[in-house]
């Protein structure tokens, strides 16, 4: 494992790394070290699958899975009977996902495809009924790569085809700026997950801690800045980009401190 040098970290997770000092070693969410512990909690929640699995239910076709990373959505996809197309740009997600694969039937993973690209600028030689894209990732595209996106969105859909697009926001002004939570994994590991989001930030500090470090050596802390998008600034780029909203449906109950919406569109 390369050392990567210490950037600042607000709050409490600034203080963690602190404290382990030269033992602590950074790397990010999606890369060589940082994929393992993204998969390890991925691989465990839930959330967002059962919406995505209703919508995709409601029309017949293959589905193309953007932002893949190690398959999330992937491989309940596949479970429901889909042929599946995920795509990713990082080599690291993709390598989990191929061994994800490796461990399902023959018929199951024969129904997937992996392709390796920018989901900003792709061309792929067929058409789907449905194209994902999950929660947090189109806010890691900047406005340029956002517009290549919906361009090639829009060539990727068949006719009638659906996008199917989730977008995650802070939920409430009063909520306090750091908030701290103990999260397993799927292998069992346990994790202090520090997410710093002050009102009105334009990005969000994602910080993952082993909780319970070994006592000498690494430990490695998979850290990311995470740019926010409101869902009404989506919602008029898509429109801009050529879409119609058909439907907004709010996944998260009221309250809370993060709003996730999935927003189902087609071409105009």
């Amino acid at each position: 494992m390369t050392p990567v040098a210490t950037p600042f970290l607000p709050g409490q997770a600034g203080e963690r790394v602190a404290q382990l000092g030269d033992r602590a070693r950074l790397c990010g969410l999606y890369d060589e070290d940082g994929s393992g512990v993204y998969d390890d909690l991925a691989a465990a929640d839930g959330f967002e699958i059962r919406d995505i699995i209703i919508a995709v239910r409601t029309l017949d076709g293959p589905v193309l899975d953007l932002a893949a990373g190690s398959g999330r959505f992937t491989l309940p996809l596949l479970a429901l009977g889909r042929d599946v197309t995920a795509l990713d740009m990082s080599p690291h997600m993709l390598s989990l996902l191929t061994q994800r694969l490796a461990r399902t039937p023959e018929r199951v993973r024969e129904r997937c495809t992996v392709v390796q690209a920018d989901m900003s600028g792709f061309t792929l030689r067929q058409r789907f009924a449905h194209v994902l894209l999950g929660t947090t990732s189109l806010s890691l595209l900047d406005s340029s790569g956002r517009a290549g996106l919906y361009r090639c969105v829009a060539d990727s859909l068949s006719e009638g085809g659906q996008f199917l697009v989730s977008v995650l926001e802070r939920g409430g002004d009063g909520d306090p700026d750091e908030v701290v939570q103990r999260a397993h994994g799927a292998s069992g590991t346990p994790y202090d997950l520090y997410e710093y989001w002050p009102t009105g930030a334009s990005h969000r500090t994602v910080t993952i801690v082993p909780a319970d470090p070994p006592p000498t050596g690494h430990v490695v802390v998979a850290h990311d800045e995470v740019p926010s998008m409101s869902i009404s600034t989506i919602e008029r780029e898509l429109h801009q980009a050529g879409f119609t909203a058909l439907d907004q449906r709010e996944l998260t109950p009221v309250g809370q401190r993060h709003r996730v919406v999935l927003i189902k569109a087609v071409r105009a």
